[in-house]
């Protein structure tokens, strides 16, 4: 499902020429590339590159899912924000969020998952920038049977929790994209999800619904 061609501001593709100048990632297959380069792009951090964890098949079907539509889940709005030509649902703010979460004793974030999962069982992408709680609630649910993801970008960022519910996903089978350490965060997230849409912005390609 395509739009109009993305142009790309010459700040924008004179900063990826330097960061192909700093980074080399010529040995990454073309979606992970992508991702990568973007997310690398976007912190200013040539780390990541070690950091994340990503899996080319996975990163495809989620590519591939959303060239064709499919939900696009968040965690926080923030990451919502961060991809501005595709939409996306956040349940974290919603009245129905707050209740389950008193109702349950979750957290917000958990809630607005299971919410979530409940609107979008099959064929979502879901992209947690913030919440390692959100990121465990989902695990949760599909181990559970209840939601199938086309893929799941967990990069929450935290002390407490991210790097285990990050290593919980790789541990998962889902298709996934995570990284290793603590460090993630909702710019990253978008980053992660804006790469599977756009490409490599020297070359490009736009999967984004008009």
């Amino acid at each position: 499902m395509g739009g109009s061609a993305r142009v790309v501001h010459p700040i924008e593709a004179e900063s990826y020429r330097i960061l192909r100048s700093v980074v080399d990632t010529t040995g990454l297959a073309p979606y992970s590339r992508d991702v990568v380069e973007r997310i690398v792009h976007t912190t200013a951090d040539p780390g990541w590159v070690a950091d994340l964890v990503p899996d080319e098949a996975a990163l495809a079907a989620g590519a591939a899912a959303l060239a064709a539509g499919a939900p696009l889940v968040v965690d926080v709005t923030m990451v919502g924000a961060g991809i501005t030509r595709y939409p996306s649902r956040c349940l974290v703010g919603s009245a129905r969020a707050a209740e389950l979460s008193a109702a349950e004793g979750i957290t917000r974030s958990a809630a607005a998952v299971r919410l979530a999962a409940a609107e979008h069982p099959a064929g979502a992408v879901w992209a947690v920038g913030n919440a390692p709680t959100a990121l465990f609630e989902l695990l949760r649910l599909a181990a559970a049977g209840t939601v199938a993801p086309a893929l799941v970008v967990g990069l929450p960022v935290g002390y407490v929790g991210a790097a285990e519910a990050k290593a919980a996903l790789r541990a998962s089978g889902l298709p996934q994209l995570s990284n290793v350490s603590a460090r993630g965060g909702s710019a990253v997230a978008a980053a992660a999800v804006n790469a599977l849409l756009y490409g490599d912005p020297l070359t490009g390609h736009d999967t984004a619904p008009p």
